[in-house]
């Protein structure tokens, strides 16, 4: 695997979380009005941080990849633990299922029960959101030559807090997708898609078919929920010309914008490497360093 690669997806991942960060929730419309097009990393805004502070996006796959890099195997037990650790540093940024589900894990339950108990009293419209698709890349550059155990890696990781079927399947589109990518596939996401076919929810593979095909849909949503998500950020990552494009591309947007941004990046990433990302960018984020010496490590499982 090629290591700027690799780390295009860690980085691209935090590059995109943190550029969306101070407009998070902001309108496409209310991002132009403040920025134009907003292309430097800026401070203040939502959350009220310095310019590149990263949010629960990049700490949590951060857990992934530390629990990785540590265990030299996907252990879901030491990453539920970790996640744990982090929710008691009492983040600024964390979503609701996430947060019931951390909960529930300092209760005492088990990393394969907490999370499904929390989508089970979840009502519909509420038990989908994105809080696991944002985090899951550091999979893909362990395994990316593994499709099936990549799958169950991905599952299991959603799992722990996001146990819907097109939350645990969209994070293994996602892997798919990345591992593909890595491989240098000249169709990843159909690639990805026609794995996961036989087992996948039919709204998630409806809605990213037009999105493998080439197909801009009609509208690209920016919400939290994972499907919205997938669609615009499988969009922006793997058709945009260069990094930096996929993500200010995907920020502009608005609505989630580091989650979306945070997915986007590390497609981009993974496409282009870590060396495309403006090095201003990179430089005002702290974890780089970091993330470049554990994507060197998941390189080496």
């Amino acid at each position: 695997m090629d290591k700027d690669r690799a780390e295009g997806v860690l980085l691209g991942l935090a590059c995109g979380d943190a550029l969306g960060r101070p407009v998070e929730f902001k309108s496409a419309a209310e991002i132009e009005s403040e920025y134009g097009t907003l292309r430097e990393m800026v401070g203040h805004g939502t959350w009220e941080k310095p310019a590149g502070t990263v949010t629960d996006d990049t700490d949590q796959a951060l857990c992934i990849a530390r629990s990785l890099a540590t265990r030299s195997d996907f252990e879901p037990a030491d990453i539920a633990d970790r996640f744990v650790q982090w929710y008691d540093t009492e983040p600024f940024d964390i979503g609701a299922m996430t947060r019931l589900s951390l909960q529930q894990l300092q209760q005492g339950a088990r990393w394969d029960v907490a999370g499904r108990e929390v989508w089970e009293a979840s009502a519909e419209g509420s038990n989908a959101g994105n809080g696991s698709v944002m985090r899951c890349p550091p999979l893909a550059v362990a395994y990316p030559d593994d499709p099936s155990h990549l799958v169950r890696v991905s599952r299991h990781s959603s799992e722990i807090t996001h146990a819907d079927p097109r939350c645990t399947n969209g994070c293994a589109v996602v892997n798919l997708t990345l591992a593909a990518v890595l491989r240098g596939n000249s169709d990843p996401l159909m690639t990805a898609l026609d794995y996961i076919k036989p087992e996948a929810p039919e709204e998630l593979v409806t809605a990213l078919e037009p999105v493998a095909r080439g197909n801009e849909p009609r509208t690209l949503p920016t919400s939290g929920y994972v499907i919205h998500t997938l669609q615009t950020a499988l969009y922006d990552g793997l058709r945009a010309e260069n990094g930096e494009q996929a993500i200010v591309r995907s920020v502009n947007r608005g609505g989630d914008t580091d989650t979306i941004g945070a997915v986007t990046g590390a497609i981009a990433g993974a496409r282009f490497g870590a060396s495309a990302f403006p090095d201003h960018w990179l430089a005002a984020v702290d974890e780089e360093p970091e993330l470049r010496t554990l994507a060197a490590q998941l390189m080496d499982l």
